[in-house]
């Protein structure tokens, strides 16, 4: 009985190592071997005599073989890979350190809704394919609420330059806003201002196509707070010289925006609802508006 025990042992043993080494030798002749359970997906490639391991952790309602590239197991995407400056994979608070929202656009001055200035005006006119808006989000935090829409509010940086035309002095420490001729020509003579600009941003975005380009629409208010006035002069006469001042300009802005792109890149368009200068009567109903193309959304 002993002997009859001892044998079947050995027998079984025999069979299962059998059965082990061609279980192993099928896996070693494999190209590849993909197991999928729930939103795991484990693969294994044969490369040579080495072998390959890629497993990718991903979670979120969309079918699995909507991430493999292709059906050899080539390579393996998942939306994160598509969501890089910006986007979130899970709903909820996000917040940290950005480089988005990048404006560059031109910039016009609106006399009471109209690109004309009026007579009282006509010293601040300008040249208006050169002058421009620049601006950018350097901190953002918000919520997401779901695939297809955030809200989130950011701080960053937005400069307008406007390119005068005439050869004229703004003065400083002055109220009213006033300016005097000068008697030096010169070949740029640029009135800019430069605020800290804070926008709250509605944001909806479509699915991500193929590409996993999403269209999107972002629109909100926005405030600015002055950072500094300047006014830079270039001639033969004095070279380049630039001016410090607040020049009136208001010391906090509010308005709208808007921007729609596709993945990261679109256009934007922003308005300030309140008078560009303080404490300058002739100056009333003079206000900003910018637009033009944005990068990084």
């Amino acid at each position: 009985m002993k002997s009859i025990v001892l044998f079947g042992l050995a027998l079984s043993f025999t069979i299962f190592n059998v059965q082990a080494q061609e279980k192993e030798k099928a896996v070693r002749e494999a190209d590849s071997v993909r197991v999928v359970a729930d939103s795991t997906v484990v693969e294994i490639d044969k490369n040579g005599e080495k072998k390959k391991v890629k497993i990718i952790f991903e979670y979120g309602k969309e079918e699995i073989d909507k991430r493999i590239k292709n059906s050899e197991g080539n390579d393996i995407v998942s939306e994160k890979t598509h969501r890089a400056g910006g986007d979130h994979d899970a709903d909820g608070v996000f917040a940290g350190i950005t480089f988005s929202r990048f404006d560059l656009g031109l910039a016009k001055m609106l006399n009471d809704g109209k690109l004309a200035l009026t007579p009282e005006n006509d010293f601040l006119e300008y040249r208006g394919w050169k002058s421009v808006n620049v601006g950018f989000d350097v901190l953002q935090m918000g919520y997401k609420f779901s695939d297809q829409f955030r809200m989130h509010v950011a701080a960053g940086f937005d400069w307008t330059h406007f390119r005068l035309e005439d050869d004229i002095i703004i003065l400083e420490d002055t109220k009213p806003l006033s300016y005097a001729e000068s008697p030096i020509h010169y070949s740029k003579n640029r009135f800019s201002s430069s605020y800290l600009r804070i926008p709250l941003s509605f944001e909806l975005q479509t699915k991500a196509s193929k590409s996993g380009d999403k269209i999107k629409l972002a629109v909100g208010p926005v405030m600015g707070i002055l950072l500094q006035g300047s006014q830079k002069f270039k001639s033969d006469e004095e070279g380049k010289r630039k001016v410090k001042d607040g020049f009136n300009f208001a010391p906090v802005t509010y308005g709208g925006f808007a921007r729609l792109g596709v993945g990261s890149f679109g256009v934007y368009a922003k308005y300030y609802f309140n008078d560009m200068f303080i404490d300058s009567p002739d100056q009333e109903g003079l206000k900003n508006l910018s637009f033009g193309l944005m990068f990084f959304f």
